[in-house]
């Protein structure tokens, strides 16, 4: 399948050093909302949509997660991005692993969050492309919700969660059920000691779809990796700890971490 022209924005520091976002399954590039303020600040900021999502074409057919860095290395080459950091939570963090995997050139630092070089059982992806290939992805938005944060985080900030499951209903059902099938045949493990961007992985304490252990395993495979395990948090950890994380990830790309 050739690269599809993902829709993309691009805001902050004009003269800065680039970082690409890339989102996760279900979401679109205003999962980063929280993070963008500060990020502008310090960099060039290019937000994109993942085929399928947001406002990115939706191919036809299934997808691998080389299809997926085809299309993020299209983008570089379309904006004229020689180098950047790479920024990705979960799909996007295989996504971003997989580029610096191929173009390691290409890649200055690299944070990964929320993410797995692997995430069996393969039949739970195919099962779940299937439900929303035949039920839309409104049938999981709630279900996918109740992951992304934890419960006394949904309680107490309903207008968020209805937010949040909006944006997971709003997904095409076939780009949806074209990145489960990517995930489904996922195995990033063994190209991750080839990585060479140095990376900082974030868990979320409490996500229980890729947990701490999942973060663990990339850290202890990429050269000179660091792991930060984020409190009160689950999969979409990012948005529900700003405060943690995007202070993390700026002192990370800006090199002045320990």
């Amino acid at each position: 399948m050739s690269a599809v022209t993902v829709d993309a924005v691009v805001t902050g520091h004009p003269d800065g050093p680039t970082v690409v976002l890339s989102n996760s399954l279900g979401s679109d590039r205003r999962m980063w909302d929280a993070q963008l303020p500060e990020l502008e600040k310090h960099f060039r900021v290019v937000r994109y949509d993942t085929r399928g999502h947001g406002r990115s074409p939706v191919p036809d057919g299934a997808a691998t997660i080389d299809d997926l860095a085809d299309d993020l290395i299209a983008l570089l080459d379309r904006l004229d991005i020689a180098s950047c950091h790479l920024v990705g939570l979960s799909l996007g963090g295989m996504t971003a692993m997989r580029v610096a995997m191929r173009v390691p050139a290409r890649v200055d630092r690299m944070v990964l969050l929320c993410t797995g070089a692997q995430l069996p059982p393969r039949s739970g992806w195919i099962e779940r492309a299937a439900l929303v290939r035949e039920h839309g992805t409104s049938a999981v938005a709630e279900s996918v919700v109740g992951r992304w944060f934890t419960p006394s985080y949904l309680e107490s900030e309903p207008d968020r969660r209805r937010f949040y499951e909006a944006m997971v209903a709003a997904t095409p059902s076939a780009g949806y059920a074209a990145c489960c099938e990517a995930i489904a045949d996922l195995d990033l493990r063994e190209g991750l000691s080839s990585i060479t961007a140095p990376t900082l992985s974030i868990a979320g304490a409490d996500d229980v779809a890729t947990p701490p252990a999942k973060l663990e395993e990339i850290v202890s495979a990429i050269p000179d990796a660091r792991l930060l395990v984020v409190p009160e948090s689950a999969h979409l950890a990012n948005a529900q700890q700003p405060q943690i994380i995007t202070p993390a990830i700026i002192d990370h790309l800006e090199g002045s971490d320990g």
